[in-house]
């Protein structure tokens, strides 16, 4: 009995296929899947900047209803493990921008980020060359520091005249062109200009404006972070 018993187990042992030996083998075998499946890269979250003005700050809104929220849902929906850190400031320029973007920065530095800054420049009809030297700047320190970046444009209100509109908006392509950022053409694309989409002041998108924005601007963000 006992020597029969012994067999058992040596039979056992010395086929991997069976027993103990299975399991194990199954076991590792679905590991070694799913880290071919998964890369051990993919299951530490991509932290994503959004540095901006009210547009991204959510001004009029939850918290859970801006847009570095509802962006993070979005690719977290599609399977992205992609932190989105919010770093918009209502009432900023492109010089409070650039004045703070080593604090935005912060610790530990993002490893992708969206700019989009401006609007408040041309609300406050301020010097287009002034503000592409200031996006020029922030463009520069992320580049110095290998982080990809998307440039969101914007456009020229249309009181401040057509001479105003055609040194601001070009801007936006210019740097994206110099600085080798994905340019998304218009941050308020689907959104502007339509009621039902903003706030009383016509001016910041609602909940379902921001939900506009983040559809339009998902296929940009994920090439953003796929290209990488």
């Amino acid at each position: 009995m006992v020597r029969r018993g012994g067999a058992g187990r040596r039979s056992q042992l010395a086929n991997p296929f069976g027993g103990y030996g299975r399991r194990v083998a199954i076991v590792n075998g679905l590991a070694a899947l799913a880290l071919c499946v998964f890369p051990a890269s993919a299951q530490q979250p991509v932290r994503l900047l959004v540095l901006g003005d009210s547009l991204v700050a959510g001004y009029g809104l939850p918290k859970n209803q801006a847009f570095p929220a509802r962006l993070e849902a979005a690719l977290r929906k599609d399977g992205l493990n992609v932190t989105v850190v919010d770093a918009g400031v209502s009432g900023d320029t492109s010089a409070g921008g650039l004045a703070r973007l080593d604090w935005a920065l912060g610790s530990p530095p993002p490893d992708f980020a969206i700019v989009e800054l401006g609007a408040n420049d041309g609300l406050r009809g301020l010097s287009p060359a002034a503000m592409e030297g200031n996006l020029d700047a922030i463009l520069t320190r992320l580049k110095a520091r290998g982080i990809p970046t998307l440039l969101a444009g914007m456009r020229a209100p249309p009181n401040l005249g057509r001479d105003y509109a055609a040194e601001y908006e070009p801007a936006f392509e210019r740097l994206a062109r110099k600085h080798e950022a994905i340019l998304y053409p218009f941050f308020l694309d689907g959104v502007a200009a339509d009621a039902t989409l903003n706030q009383g002041d016509g001016l910041h998108p609602n909940a379902r404006g921001v939900e506009v924005i983040v559809e339009r601007i998902l296929p940009y963000v994920k090439r953003l972070i796929g290209g990488a």
